[in-house]
């Protein structure tokens, strides 16, 4: 037999195996020979083979010495493989000082495999290109160490979150952080008892692999000929995937119906692998740390189980203001341009990623520089990336001849635009040259930090920023020529479909896509870009986007499925106030959320424009300050804010805004004030205001302004206001003058009083323009109902319509409502819905409706404890009245005797009624027999609900006889 050690070794690694085989070697050769024999025989027993490796035959053992013994397991099994059998003889054989030896040398793979891990992180980033001038803030800090050990340690419950996701933007440092956690486990200070082995799996890396295994995956970064599978398969709890960048994976729609998979050496697609490992089907135990961006958060909770999400903000408020300052050098200018940044919300939103404040910062620094007349406030966020490019390309030297520069940038804009569309953020070579980039743009891209080098991607290329890539894909398509980013379809129709998914869509990158394309249309912008880069804005994407806003169908699109904020954002971006006026020329609509700085800007710019505008809903929550306040510097943003709440209500006086609903607003007095002094305006034609949930409540006596000197308005709505005697005693006061014209007012979940029943009674007997009133969803109770009905039999009352619906009312009510309608000859419309009247009260209700002169022609008594008995009555009383034409007894327990009591009355010939309402009554099949007879004689009735009855197939078939027939005058049945 040989007596050459045949364990095969990696050449990198050549001389620390041959160091630690000897060292094997010289444990074997320690034992005495009845311990050789004992080890023999222990190779010999599966117990200690560590479940599936494979056994030597006993002849090739038995006669073995230590040197051929190292070389048969050299042959037999893997290095790791040996020490692992080892150390489990040694065990047994209890040699304890032997097996701290053996337990030292396995623990050298792990050492091996975290430098490896710690020299490719630190390659990585020392490979990353910094702009010049760029600040690195954020050190390893303990703050930082701490909140990676929160990620990967219990929480606070005890509980130990297995899939962790880092969710964000691009740039905010997820991936940062990601490789920082990596890096802590490497050096020894974090994770060490939790984990064994970390891998990082970057997904861009992988997407392109067309087929793997999982195995030949992890074999990437292994230092060795291969991993310690059966120590990674019999302890799968102390691994941590890492898997970065999940969004640049396509997920395929059909890999749920996919069968489980759990062979780690099983070929496979590389997205089905990922598939596997993160439904927890690869390695269950295994704790995986995800990469995302957000708008791929949605993808990820429908596959992961149990998944701890975690926002990764980025850079903080604080951390900005730091960098300006640092940056800047300047404390005051700095201040002065982070005030700036801050009322851009977008902007400001985008300086979370450190990247970007370096190019607002760079940018500025350079427009100070050039112009001493640079004004802040006339930049817009497409103004600052175009500045941005231009004066970075107008230094650089690029070796292009003037003819290529326009094809180039064409084809730079063009890559950008394709990857928006198919969310693909990394490039290869491939691509760039598929776009004929030439080399020179290339590498002046590379060293201006536009574009930078992917470190484990060969070849491949990266945006070094998203925001770079999302303003040169809405360039594309401001930039002249017909070819789309995808070659079919055309670029402008290619252009109207991104727009209309843009501004559909929430995702922030597409919002801000179409953000940039409406800001190129800025006529400066355009002639800088043609100045500075050498390529030509097209002159026909004003007309091209006012036919995409003719081709919308008047606005029926952006009413439904628009966010129209973020369409006023678009247009606030041209500073074009001609095209923003012809492009809203149509809206009739409006829908409006102003809750910060940016939103009361944007709104302000358009509603000013909007000249057809006649219904307008402003949901108004950004602090507004008094208009009594000094002019100073300090106050400057302040009146700006006044100066633009003024621009939105001057929307009134256009003459066709009809109806303003400002629900959920928060508007201190003056801007109230403001407001009603628009909508008295003799040019304004409101005639319908809407002010439910309006804080404080106290601003809503400014509608007194309103009420004395806009005669148009018709129609105001204070729900959900706990009015108070103060506001209330105004309101009805105002509704006295001759000058208010009001018909209709709503006055729901208002808290009303006993005292504030009493004034709106006294207003009830003198005024005969209200007609309508609504007092739902308030405790009136028996007593307000008396209080009020004293009015209701007053001869000026004019009232036609009242709704009572919840309002704790009982069988006394119906007393005094009767007592009314005997005497009101306006009243036709009256709601009772949900209060605990019962058979008592709807008898007594009936004393009035049995009389001829009773004017009442529709009645809600839906969910008010009817039975049967309740019914008799009202077929009752609708045998004698022929006035009442709608009855609803919807949610009663009306069962069938009670149908069969209203049907009596239906067959009457003089009965008006042709609206009954019985859903959800406790009806069966043996009403329909009944129901069928009226349908078939009577000349009134044409719509019935019968919804939520258990009528049963053969009721259903004996209405449906009774429908067929000629004589059936029904028109809806429910």
């Amino acid at each position: 037999m040989s007596s050459s050690v045949n364990v095969s070794i990696n050449n990198g690694s050549c001389d620390k195996l041959l160091s630690y085989l000897m060292k094997l070697l010289s444990y074997l050769m320690g034992l005495d020979q009845s311990q050789l024999e004992e080890f023999k025989l222990c190779l010999q027993s599966p117990e200690l083979l560590l479940g599936n490796f494979q056994k030597i035959p006993w002849a090739n053992l038995k006669a073995s010495d230590p040197v051929n013994l190292l070389s048969l397991l050299g042959e037999y099994f893997s290095e790791r493989q040996i020490w692992e059998v080892t150390l489990s003889i040694f065990e047994n054989m209890n040699l304890t000082s032997l097996c701290v030896e053996v337990r030292a040398i396995l623990n050298v793979h792990r050492r091996r495999y975290r430098e490896r891990m710690k020299a490719k992180i630190l390659m990585m980033w020392d490979n990353m290109p910094w702009p010049e001038g760029h600040i690195y803030l954020r050190n390893v800090t303990e703050k930082e160490h701490k909140e990676l050990k929160s990620l990967l340690y219990p929480n606070r419950t005890g509980a130990q979150p297995q899939t962790i996701v880092l969710e964000g933007v691009a740039g905010v440092g997820k991936t940062t952080l990601a490789m920082k956690a990596m890096l802590h486990w490497a050096e020894g200070f974090l994770f060490q008892q939790r984990f064994s082995y970390v891998f990082f799996i970057s997904c861009h890396k992988v997407k392109e692999v067309e087929d793997a295994t999982f195995a030949g995956l992890l074999s990437w970064d292994w230092p060795d000929s291969q991993p310690p599978f059966e120590e990674l398969m019999s302890h799968p709890e102390r691994l941590l995937f890492v898997i970065d960048g999940f969004e640049e994976m396509d997920m395929p729609s059909n890999l749920d119906a996919s069968p489980p998979c759990t062979d780690w050496f099983q070929r496979l697609p590389v997205h089905r692998i990922l598939f596997y490992l993160l439904r927890k089907e690869l390695v269950p135990r295994a704790t995986l740390l995800i990469t995302t961006k957000e708008y791929r958060t949605k993808d990820l909770k429908k596959l992961l189980l149990d998944p701890w999400f975690v926002q990764i903000s980025g850079f903080t408020e604080g951390d900005r203001e730091e960098y300006f300052i640092r940056y800047f050098g300047d404390q005051n200018k700095a201040k002065k341009i982070l005030r700036w940044v801050r009322k851009n919300e977008n902007l400001f939103y985008f300086c979370s990623a450190p990247m970007v404040c370096w190019a607002v910062c760079s940018c500025l620094k350079r427009q100070m520089a050039r112009s001493p007349c640079f004004q802040l406030s006339t930049q817009t966020t497409t103004s600052l990336y175009v500045y941005f490019f231009s004066s970075l390309f107008a230094k650089a030297e690029v070796s292009l001849s003037a003819q290529s520069w326009p094809e180039q940038w064409i084809a730079l804009c063009s890559l950008a635009a394709e990857g928006m569309w198919f969310w693909n953020f990394t490039f290869a070579k491939e691509d760039l040259q598929h776009r004929r980039l030439e080399a020179p743009l290339i590498d002046t891209l590379l060293s201006l930090n536009i574009l930078r080098k992917v470190s484990d991607c060969d070849g491949c290329v990266t945006f070094t920023h998203q925001s770079f890539q999302v303003f040169l894909g809405a360039m594309f398509y401001a930039l002249g020529g017909t070819k789309g980013s995808m070659g079919s379809p055309a670029k402008h129709a290619e252009m109207k479909v991104l727009l209309t998914d843009a501004l559909a869509d929430t995702n922030f990158y597409w919002n801000q896509m179409a953000l940039f394309f409406f800001g190129l249309l800025q006529r400066n912008l355009a002639g800088e870009l043609e100045a500075t880069l050498r390529c030509k804005v097209s002159r026909r994407i004003t007309d091209e986007l006012l036919e995409w806003a003719e081709e919308l169908g008047s606005y029926d699109i952006v009413s439904s499925r628009f966010e129209l904020l973020h369409f006023f954002e678009c247009l606030y971006e041209t500073q074009e106030e001609n095209f923003v006026r012809q492009i809203l020329s149509p809206l009739l609509d409006a829908d409006l959320d102003i809750f910060g700085n940016l939103q009361l800007q944007v709104a302000s710019f358009c509603l000013k424009h909007c000249r057809r505008l006649s219904k307008l809903r402003l949901s108004v929550t950004v602090p507004i300050p008094q208009t009594e306040l000094t002019f100073t510097t300090e106050t400057l943003d302040l009146h700006s804010k006044i100066h633009q709440w003024q621009d939105v209500c001057s929307v009134f006086c256009h003459g066709n805004v009809r109806e303003l609903d400002l629900s959920n607003s928060k508007l201190n007095a003056s801007c109230m004030k403001k407001l009603c002094y628009e909508l008295r305006s003799p040019r304004c034609q409101l005639q319908r205001l809407t002010c439910k949930s309006v804080s404080p409540v106290r601003v809503l006596k400014e509608l007194v302004l309103v009420l004395h000197g806009n005669q148009r308005l018709t129609h105001l709505n204070l729900s959900s206001n706990n009015l108070g005697i103060p506001v209330s005693t105004m309101i009805f006061k105002t509704l006295r003058h001759s000058a208010c014209n009001l018909q209709y007012l709503c006055l729901e979940k208002c808290q009303l009083s006993a005292a504030i029943y009493r004034g709106l009674a006294s207003c009830l007997t003198s005024i005969q323009r209200t007609t309508r009133l609504c007092l739902g969803f308030n405790p009136l109770q028996d007593d307000g109902v008396r209080l009020l009905c004293s009015s209701l039999t007053h001869p000026e009352c004019a009232l036609e319509r009242l709704v009572l619906w919840f309002c704790q009312l009982g069988a006394p009510s119906c007393r005094y409502l009767s007592d009314a309608l005997l005497e009101n000859k306006s009243l036709t419309h009256l709601n009772l819905r949900r209060n605990s009247l019962g058979d008592k009260g709807v008898k007594l209700l009936c004393e009035a409706l049995s009389r001829p002169d009773c004017r009442l022609q529709n009645l809600d008594l839906s969910g008010c404890s009817l039975t049967a008995g309740g019914c008799q009555e009202l077929a009752n009383a609708l045998q004698h009245n022929h006035n009442v034409k709608i009855l609803d007894l919807g949610s009663n327990d009306v069962r069938d005797d009670g149908v069969m009591h209203l049907c009596e009355a239906l067959k009457d010939p003089s009965c008006a009624l042709n609206t009954l309402g019985l859903e959800k009554c406790n009806l069966t099949s043996a009403c329909c027999q009944h129901v069928s007879s009226v349908l078939g004689s009577s000349k009134s009735l044409v719509h019935l609900n019968l919804l939520q009855n258990d009528l049963q197939p053969s009721g259903v078939g004996i209405l449906w006889k009774a429908l067929r027939k000629s004589t059936c005058k029904l028109q809806k049945l429910g």
